[in-house]
């Protein structure tokens, strides 16, 4: 459980209390089914990370692209609604040696627009002779970005580095040096599903 989801569940509790007791119980109720929805939405599940040279997801959602443009890169775009796991993972293990954050819109984050105009963080990881930048993307809901590391911080893969607060986007861009192993309209889990496996040589 994110920290977060026991602030926003005793919150609304107390409201939802105070409610009850100055007007009729009746209307308090949806407060109480809002707290029980923050503690579900802000849950934090141990993952299985596989071993070997792979990629994983930095999130659970739905694969909704995989573009690439004919440059070097390759970006996997996730969708993250309210009822996923909004906990962040690094995709692999290595040094973060650059954050860059951009504001800009709150979008729908499942519309292809919202990987470069929304509001967002990018995250670059060096590591074992290759790059993996991935971004947090805030969405129509989505208003808060949280990323718990600092420039220089070493991450494991699949290690928790933050969370986007409510339905969101996460993209993944991955060198020709990666074999992607995820296809369009597939769900994902981050820390445990594979995103793309290291090509040999």
């Amino acid at each position: 459980m994110v920290i977060d989801g026991i602030y926003y569940a005793l919150a609304l509790t107390a409201g939802g209390a105070a409610v009850w007791y100055l007007s009729r119980p009746v209307f308090g109720m949806p407060l109480f089914l809002l707290a029980l929805f923050c503690l579900y939405f802000f849950r934090d599940p141990d993952r299985a990370i596989p071993d070997g040279p792979v990629a994983v997801s930095p999130a659970d959602g739905k694969v909704v692209s995989i573009h690439n443009d004919g440059g070097p890169s390759t970006r996997i775009s996730i969708f993250l609604n309210v009822f996923d796991v909004h906990v962040n993972r690094a995709p692999m293990e290595g040094k973060i040696t650059n954050l860059d954050y951009k504001k800009g819109q709150f979008l729908v984050a499942s519309r292809e627009v919202a990987s470069s105009e929304n509001e967002r963080n990018i995250v670059t990881i060096e590591g074992a002779g290759t790059t993996v930048i991935f971004s947090q993307i805030a969405g129509l809901i989505a208003r808060r970005i949280v990323f718990y590391k600092k420039l220089g911080d070493r991450v494991a893969k699949g290690e928790r580095v933050g969370l986007i607060k409510f339905g969101s986007r996460v993209d993944v861009f991955l060198g020709p040096e990666w074999e992607i192993a995820v296809q369009t309209g597939q769900r994902v889990a981050g820390g445990s599903s594979i995103l793309a496996r290291r090509r040999a040589g």
